[in-house]
């Protein structure tokens, strides 16, 4: 081990390029996935961020954006189940917000209950701002949404579907993949919905003891007329959907792959021209008695050491640009799994780089050394 670490300092010039590329190559694939996890992460933001451990909506649905208005009967389905505390309805569904000055934008409507304890996503907002809600066709949005949405100040107004809204303060890193969420009370959300008294998008509950989720959930599927699911069932649904429906995860899969195979062919060459730059050491190793296969596992231990070399280089490089991401409101989600994950394919990439290297091993002539 010690030899081969020389002769890549010795030779650091020679195995740099080989040791760039890998890095670029790790690096690509963990900045790619790691977008692609956070990009549909948001998708589910109002599942991850609610207090429910059960959610029933309309039949088949695919994801929490994608809710159909059902009848308020299903309510008293989930408060019968003896463990689960008093349910609520939440609403949720998009329409088109019509700025101040002209001009519409999709948008994303939540309507919750208000009070302390509330289980969907209007818990996230401040006690001030959810109290502020409680006067009619009040809303609140988030303070970065503010030049889409035309809106300059609290008191500024807009018209949903010919309702007009009043905004009455900001709320703070409440990120949306869609369409900007406009937070509003149960009794506002209905008309800027279009539903009836008696309907909502999904009823939620938590449960005394959470662990009797799935039992409950599993029990209420006897109902075909709805659909229920744990929390976390829901929330890996809504990206499921998200990832496998739209060309985003295949756009960004794409690209890692392209980065690998980049980061393959070029550690490759690298490997391969100093490997066929060396022959003359090798020929000597082999006159001096050396196996040839122990030559082939020096070159292959190089390439172990670059593809080491390239992650740790990139490692650092990964986790900088994130954070530049994250200040520039592009979630990034770099978990340990993934960050291993990636090091381990790049480590296999420099792997099989060093196997392509072997080839030029064929050429090693000891009679060259007489010449």
């Amino acid at each position: 081990m010690f030899y081969v670490l020389a002769i890549l300092w010795h030779e650091r010039q020679r195995f740099l390029p080989g040791v760039l590329a890998v890095a670029f190559s790790a690096l690509l694939i963990a900045l790619q996935c790691g977008l692609l996890l956070g990009l549909f992460s948001v998708t589910s933001i109002p599942v991850d961020r609610s207090a429910a451990d059960i959610w029933i909506g309309a039949p088949h649905v695919l994801g929490v954006d994608l809710g159909r208005p059902i009848p308020g009967r299903f309510f008293s389905r989930l408060a019968s189940q003896p463990e689960v505390e008093p349910p609520e309805y939440y609403l949720q569904g998009f329409n088109y917000w019509t700025k101040p000055g002209g001009g519409s934008q999709l948008c994303m409507i939540i309507g919750g209950r208000l009070r302390d304890g509330t289980l969907g996503m209007l818990r996230v907002l401040p006690r001030e701002l959810r109290e502020q809600l409680t006067e009619p066709n009040s809303v609140v949005i988030d303070k970065a949404d503010m030049v889409r949405m035309g809106i300059r100040k609290v008191g500024d107004t807009a018209d949903i579907m010919g309702n007009k809204v009043r905004v009455v303060g900001f709320a703070e890193r409440q990120p949306s993949f869609a369409g900007p969420y406009v937070f509003c009370s149960i009794r506002t959300a209905r008309p800027l919905l279009q539903m009836l008294p008696d309907q909502t998008t999904y009823v939620l509950a938590r449960c005394k003891n959470p662990d009797d989720a799935q039992a409950v959930v599993d029990r209420l599927r006897r109902y075909d007329d709805m659909t229920v699911f744990t929390t976390a069932e829901f929330s890996l649904r809504t990206r499921m959907h998200w990832l496998t429906t739209t060309k985003a995860g295949i756009a960004l899969g794409y690209t890692a792959v392209l980065g690998l195979l980049v980061g393959a062919v070029v550690t490759s060459q690298t490997l391969y021209s100093a490997t066929a730059s060396s022959f003359r050491e090798y020929a000597t190793l082999e006159a001096l008695g050396i196996p040839r296969f122990r030559i082939a596992w020096l070159v292959l231990t190089q390439a172990f050491w670059i593809g080491i070399l390239g992650v740790l280089l990139a490692l650092p490089v990964t986790l900088g640009l994130a954070l530049v991401a994250e200040l520039l409101s592009v979630h990034v989600l770099l978990p340990l799994w993934l960050l291993g994950g990636a090091g381990g394919i790049t480590l296999i990439m420099a792997f099989l780089a060093g196997l392509g290297a072997l080839r030029s091993l064929r050429f090693i002539d000891v009679y060259s050394l007489l010449r």
